[in-house]
This record gives structure tokens, C-alpha cells and sequence, in this order.
């Protein structure tokens, strides 16, 4: 498998976590699928019912609407401003964003 004897005894014995690489190894050695390492039936588990995911124009912000506006604007005061003053900005906004305002 690619792997120490120590690093096996150690994962058999609950010593330590196995890298996802790890269990890869561990699959392809035993010559079984992946899920087995972890599921005791026959077929593979079926999967639960997850809502379904927003695409992401849906979630990206300034997407639209007033958004959108700001961000355009936002982009054209920051292409009239010196670069020296831009990265002053891009370093104050993280800390900016930190603060809590009461």
C-alpha cells in the first residue's frame, strides 16, 4: 500500500487519523470501494435528501439590483484613486470589517 507498518498499527489501534490519502491506499489495497472502510452493508448507503443548492449568480453579491449599483460605483471611485491610496484602502477594509458598530 505505500505505507509504514508503525502508520498502520497506529490507525488500527485508534492511535491516530488516517489522511484521506491514507484510506485511499487502505481501499485500493483491500481491493474494495471506499464507502466499505466505513459502511458494513452490502450495497452502498443511500443518500440523504439535501435541500438543493442555490446556484451562484443567486448568492453572489452585487449580482443585481441595488448591489450591483454600489459595486459599480465602488469600482470606478477605486480606478480614480492612486495606487498608494488603493492598497491603504485594501488594507484598512479587513480591519473595518472587524469592528463592531453599537
Amino acid at each position: 500500500m505505500g505505507l509504514l507498518s508503525c502508520h498502520i498499527s497506529r490507525v488500527e489501534n485508534g492511535q491516530t487519523v488516517p489522511s484521506l490519502e491514507a484510506l485511499e491506499r487502505f481501499a485500493r489495497g483491500l481491493e474494495v470501494p471506499m464507502y466499505q472502510l466505513f459502511y458494513e452493508g452490502e450495497e452502498p448507503p443511500s443518500l440523504p435528501k439535501l435541500p438543493k443548492r442555490k446556484a451562484a449568480d443567486d448568492i453572489a453579491w452585487g449580482s443585481s439590483g441595488k448591489q450591483a449599483r454600489l459595486l459599480a460605483k465602488i469600482c470606478r471611485l477605486f480606478g480614480r484613486i492612486t495606487e498608494g491610496d488603493r492598497g491603504l484602502l485594501v488594507s484598512m477594509a479587513p480591519k473595518m470589517a472587524k469592528t463592531k458598530t453599537v
